[in-house]
């Protein structure tokens, strides 16, 4: 039986390429990724699913994409918060975390099982349980999620044995 009930994945970094955009009129964009969505869409009957950002000046972009579009509770979650956040909501046994940034080891030393995207910091990819191939942005998330249905949910994932009876992403069949 899976322990694992929670997926919390961090944005900025893991979902895109962890770079800011800017103009003299401040953050303009981000850059996600095109598979994860889909990938995370085989985890929704599995698990729960949330995303946190610490980018304050960015949430309305990442909101867009995470919640709007995506349709998965995003909050603003400070850095040096995080771990109380999630312990707050969530058992930490329970809980898989996925995240790329300098104070990331914090959480990844508490949660039941932590990742990294390949481009994460350096030093944060130490601590991590499993650091993709891909790099965030860039299907690092589709990764984790392949590798949470090998390990986790005793599922092998085969592209073309899957079932769209009910669509997939925001192609949902009604």
């Amino acid at each position: 039986m899976n322990k694992f009930k929670n997926f919390i994945l961090d944005v900025d970094g893991v979902f895109t390429d962890g770079k800011f955009y800017y103009t003299e009129n401040g953050k303009i964009m981000k850059r996600f990724g095109d598979a994860d969505n889909d990938a995370l869409s085989l985890l929704d009957n599995r698990m729960h699913i949330e995303m946190i950002t610490g980018d304050k000046r960015g949430f309305q972009i990442s909101k867009k994409r995470i919640q709007d579009d995506m349709g998965y509770p995003i909050n603003l979650v400070s850095t040096f918060q995080r771990l109380d956040w999630i312990a707050e909501r969530f058992n930490l046994d329970e809980t898989i975390y996925m995240g790329d940034g300098i104070y990331d080891p914090i959480v990844f030393n508490s949660v039941g099982f932590s990742i990294a995207p390949a481009n994460a910091f350096y030093n944060t990819k130490k601590y991590a349980k499993y650091v993709t191939n891909s790099k965030g942005g860039e299907g690092a998330v589709a990764e984790a999620v392949i590798y949470i249905l090998k390990n986790f949910l005793n599922t092998e994932f085969d592209i073309l044995k899957l079932n769209f009876e009910h669509g997939s992403g925001i192609w949902k069949k009604h």
